[in-house]
């Protein structure tokens, strides 16, 4: 389907019925499957046929959904997760050990910021923050011969920080490093991360791809464009895997796609459940339509925050005076997505009393789904992080995290501006 264009695939990618078949793929409910053929399941469990033995592993419904997004982004596969962040669990683990090290972007969401902070020095894997607005030659000093792989966002959750993709990406190249992208606030409709350099790409689609807040889940898809085979940095790609009968990933045609699944994915059980798939494959239906309205309506309503009096600043892309309006022209030109930040004029107490006064916005954990959503993310999602990491991934105690849903954006207006009068 390489020749469609976006929104078509957006309907039409990933599953093909065959004649009399469901249009759309069925919920296999299934956690195991028959073979009356003992080296036919033999085969599939050694990787040399394809078929689906064990839901831990692989299943038609979650397969489907791999397909479409995979073939969104222009990947050779994908990976459906759990969740989005064992999704950037499972990557990590995928190229990283005990004795190696990473680098991470500091304007990352605070979930993002724990895990490679907190829980992966735990395994023996050291995260060297980085600011994305540093010179690439003051990033290069992070990285040695134990650098496994650098991430970012395409769009900072609840930074709003939008990626220098030619800076990272050439960094990456020059010293052979996988460079992974967390794409979940820009989705392949407006960002294709393959398309500037990145190697692989991940989504919590329990955001803006499934787009109804109804089901748990995760993506990782690997673009294709990493040469693993005889590079030093990646040893564990170019050894025998014992538990796989001395199977090398580099060899095959799809290393890191191959050895997330066989390894990671058959460990730890982490895979998308079938139902949470059929709801996000079909939601992912109407993802080039929802995200045109949420790009339409937040650059409306940022125009009206920014000119609003008890707003001290607002950050979206949409801007003409942001940060980051040249590079969101540069790759996001079909729209900056419906996620901002702004900084209410005042303390803690004026934001719990202005999300407090919303009546049609409400206040959750949850973003980039069809409603409008806001949180506190320093007392809510970030309140595990301290002030200093706080101020380094870019959350102040005034700022407020506003999803814009796909509602009429005068409505979203109105409400704002009454919650802004209570103050």
């Amino acid at each position: 389907m390489d020749k469609y264009n976006l929104d078509t695939l957006c309907v039409q990618a990933g599953y093909s019925p065959k004649t009399g078949e469901s249009r759309i793929p069925t919920i296999c409910q299934s956690t195991t499957f028959f073979y009356g053929d003992s080296q036919a399941m033999a085969d599939c469990f050694d990787l040399k046929s394809d078929g689906y033995f064990y839901s831990r592993l692989e299943n038609p419904t979650v397969a489907a959904f791999e397909g479409k997004v995979a073939a969104l982004d222009g990947g050779v596969a994908a990976v459906g997760c759990a969740s989005g962040m064992s999704a950037v669990t499972l990557a990590a683990l995928t190229i990283a050990g005990a004795g190696d090290n990473v680098l991470c972007s500091q304007a990352v969401y605070g979930g993002t910021f724990n895990l490679f902070g907190t829980t992966m020095p735990k395994l023996g894997i050291e995260c060297r923050f980085f600011d994305p607005d540093d010179s690439a030659e003051d990033i290069e000093k992070l990285i040695d011969d134990k650098t496994k792989f650098i991430i970012a966002e395409t769009i900072a959750n609840p930074s709003i920080v939008v990626l220098d993709f030619d800076k990272i990406a050439g960094i990456a190249k020059k010293h052979k490093l996988v460079f992974m992208v967390d794409n979940t606030l820009a989705t392949p409709i407006l960002c294709r991360p393959k398309e500037f350099g990145a190697d692989i790409v991940l989504y919590s689609t329990s955001k803006y791809i499934e787009g109804h807040a109804a089901a748990l889940g995760g993506m990782i898809v690997d673009c294709g464009t990493f040469n693993f085979k005889d590079n030093p940095r990646y040893p564990s790609f170019n050894v025998p895997d014992e538990s796989y009968h001395g199977l090398v990933y580099a060899d095959l045609a799809v290393p890191f796609g191959t050895k997330c699944r066989a390894q990671l994915i058959r460990d730890t059980g982490a895979i998308m459940a079938p139902m949470n798939a059929y709801l996000s494959y079909l939601g992912c239906d109407t993802l080039a339509l929802r995200m045109e309205r949420h790009s339409e309506n937040a650059k409306k309503v940022a125009a009206f925050l920014a000119k609003h009096p008890k707003v001290a600043w607002v950050k979206h892309a949409s801007l003409p005076d942001n940060k980051y309006h040249a590079l969101a022209e540069k790759y996001l030109p079909k729209g900056q997505g419906g996620m901002m930040s702004f900084g209410i004029d005042g303390d803690i107490e004026k934001c719990r009393t202005f999300m407090e006064a919303l009546k049609l916005i409400t206040q959750e954990t949850h973003v980039a789904d069809v409603r409008s959503c806001v949180l506190h993310p320093a007392s809510t999602t970030h309140r595990q992080l301290s002030e200093h990491e706080l101020e380094m991934a870019g959350v102040p105690q005034n700022l407020v995290r506003l999803s814009v849903g796909i509602e009429n954006a005068d409505d979203i207006i109105a409400d704002l501006d009454g919650a802004l009068k209570k103050i």
